[in-house]
C-alpha cells in the first residue's frame, strides 16, 4: 500500500486513479438517490434534473471545479492511515502563553483527548494560533493527522509560515492554486480544499468560521463533516461568533472555550466615527475634502503605517490613483482579490516599504501589521458587516510595543452594523476586565 499513501483520507474521481489503483480503493457512489432529491455524495448539493450529459447521466455542477463526477462512476476512497508515534514533540516554538491563553491550550487538549466538539471565542489579536498549538502537537505525536481550515487562502498563507516555523514536520497547504496534495501530518487548508478528503483527519480546526465563503455555506459544513474521522474531534475559532455557533453551544453540542483579552493586557480599540458628508463629492471630482485631509494629514505625522479599506475593488483603485497624486511623497499599494501580486504587497507593507495600504475587506482578518492605524472609508456602506468590522477594527492594536493606535470610521451616516461593532468591541473589553 506504500504506493497509495498521497491517497490515503482522499476521496477520489474516477479519472485521478489507474484500474489497478481502483482495485485497491473502497467504492462509494458518486450520486445518493434519497426521497427529497438526488445528492452529490461529494458536496451534499441536490442534483437539478437538468444536469444532464449527452449520455442521459446526472452530474453536479456545484464541485465541478474539483473535477468532474457523474452518476455513471465511482468515487474512490483509500482509508486513512496512521502516522508513526512520536517520542519527541513535533513543537519547536519558543514562545510564552500568558496564563489566560495557557487555560484555553489546556481546554482544547482536554477536549481533544475527549472527542469534544469546541469552540474558541477569542477578541482579534488573543493569540488563537499559538493557543492551538499544543493540541495541534498533541495529535500529532500520538500518530494522527491534523488539519487546521481557512475560509480565506491569505489566511492559509500565513498559517502555512508561520507553522512552518514552530512546528518540526511536514506541512502541506492546499488551495485552488496550490501543488498536488502529498500525504503530511499537518495540513493547512481552505475549506473548500476539505471535499478532497473522507474520514481523514484527527483533528479539523477551522479558523474564521464567520468568514465568507464558510459561514451560512451548507456544501463547506458538509465537507467538514466528511473530512473528519468519526468521533472525533473539532475546534472552531472565531473572534466574531454566529447564531449558529452560540445555540451549539446553548445546546450542549459545542463546548466554548472564551479569551476577551488580547495577549498583551490591553483592551481592543474602540472605532471611533467620523462623519463626512463632503467625501463622495470631492471623490467624484477627483479631489480629497479638507476633513477628510486634515485627518489623514495628522495621521501621517506620527509615521505609523496606515491602512486604508475601502468597500469595494472599483472606488478603492480610484481612491489610491488620487491619494497618489495627492501625496507622492508616501509610498502607496492596493490590493483586492483580484491583485496577483497581493502577498507580495503585503509583505512590503509589513516591512514598511509600503507607507500605505489600501485594501478591500480582503485584509480584514487573518494579517497582523504591527503598530498599524486604520481608516475605514464609506463604513455605512452595506458591504461591511457588523462581522467584518470588527475583524477590520482588530488589525489595530495587536502589537505589545503599541497597543493602542486610531481606528475611524468615515461615513455619511452611522449604520446599524457600524453600532453593533462597537457595541461588540465594548461588551469584549468589559468581559475583559477593562471598563
Amino acid at each position: 500500500m506504500e504506493n497509495f499513501q498521497d491517497y490515503y483520507g482522499r476521496l477520489l474521481t474516477s479519472n485521478q486513479l489507474s484500474d489497478d489503483e481502483k482495485l485497491h480503493a473502497s467504492q462509494l457512489p458518486t450520486i445518493l438517490k434519497a426521497k427529497k432529491g438526488n445528492t452529490c455524495q461529494r458536496c451534499a448539493s441536490l442534483i437539478e434534473k437538468d444536469w444532464l450529459l449527452a449520455d442521459g447521466t446526472s452530474y453536479c455542477r456545484n464541485c465541478i471545479l474539483l473535477g468532474r463526477i457523474r452518476s455513471s462512476e465511482m468515487l474512490y476512497n483509500f482509508p486513512a492511515q496512521p502516522f508513526p508515534k512520536r517520542d519527541k514533540s513535533v513543537l519547536v516554538w519558543e514562545g510564552q502563553l500568558t496564563p489566560y491563553q495557557e487555560e484555553v491550550s489546556n481546554g482544547l487538549v482536554t477536549g481533544f483527548r475527549e472527542g469534544k466538539q469546541l469552540l474558541v471565542h477569542a477578541v482579534t489579536g488573543a493569540g488563537k494560533t499559538e493557543m492551538t498549538y499544543q493540541v495541534i502537537a498533541d495529535c500529532i505525536n500520538r500518530g494522527g493527522q491534523v488539519c487546521l481550515a481557512s475560509p480565506r487562502i491569505d489566511v492559509c498563507k500565513e498559517l502555512y509560515e508561520r507553522l512552518n516555523r514552530d512546528f518540526d514536520c511536514k506541512i502541506v497547504l492546499l488551495h485552488g492554486e496550490s501543488e498536488d496534495y502529498q500525504r503530511a501530518p499537518l495540513v493547512i487548508a481552505t475549506t473548500h480544499q476539505l471535499l478532497k478528503f473522507y474520514h481523514a483527519f484527527d483533528l479539523l480546526l477551522i479558523d474564521e468560521v464567520d468568514a465568507f465563503p464558510y459561514v451560512d455555506n451548507h456544501m463547506l459544513y458538509h465537507a467538514v463533516d466528511q473530512a473528519i474521522k468519526p468521533n472525533a474531534s473539532r475546534i472552531y475559532m472565531t473572534a466574531t461568533s454566529t447564531k449558529m455557533l452560540s445555540k451549539k453551544v446553548e445546546r450542549k453540542e459545542l463546548e466554548l472555550l472564551h479569551l476577551a483579552r488580547r495577549f498583551h493586557a490591553n483592551p481592543l480599540v474602540i472605532p471611533k466615527f467620523m462623519e463626512n458628508q463632503n467625501f463622495p463629492k470631492a471623490f467624484t471630482k477627483g479631489k480629497l475634502d479638507s476633513f477628510f485631509k486634515k485627518q489623514f494629514d495628522l495621521q501621517r505625522k506620527t509615521r505609523f503605517p496606515l491602512l486604508i479599506f475601502f468597500p469595494n475593488i472599483e472606488r478603492g483603485e480610484a481612491f489610491t490613483k488620487l491619494l497618489q497624486t495627492c501625496y507622492p511623497e508616501e509610498k502607496i499599494g492596493f490590493v483586492s482579490s483580484v491583485t496577483e501580486n497581493r502577498a507580495e504587497l503585503v509583505q512590503q507593507f509589513r516591512q514598511e516599504d509600503l507607507t500605505i495600504l489600501i485594501s478591500t475587506t480582503i485584509l480584514e482578518r487573518g494579517v497582523t501589521f504591527p503598530c498599524v492605524d486604520v481608516f475605514v472609508m464609506e463604513a455605512q456602506h452595506r458591504l461591511y458587516t457588523s462581522s467584518s468590522l470588527v475583524q477590520i477594527a482588530g488589525r489595530v492594536g495587536r502589537a505589545s510595543q503599541r497597543p493602542d493606535g486610531l481606528v475611524y470610521f468615515f461615513h455619511q451616516g452611522i449604520s446599524r452594523a457600524m453600532r453593533r461593532a462597537v457595541k461588540e468591541i465594548k461588551t469584549m473589553n468589559q468581559k475583559g476586565g477593562f471598563e
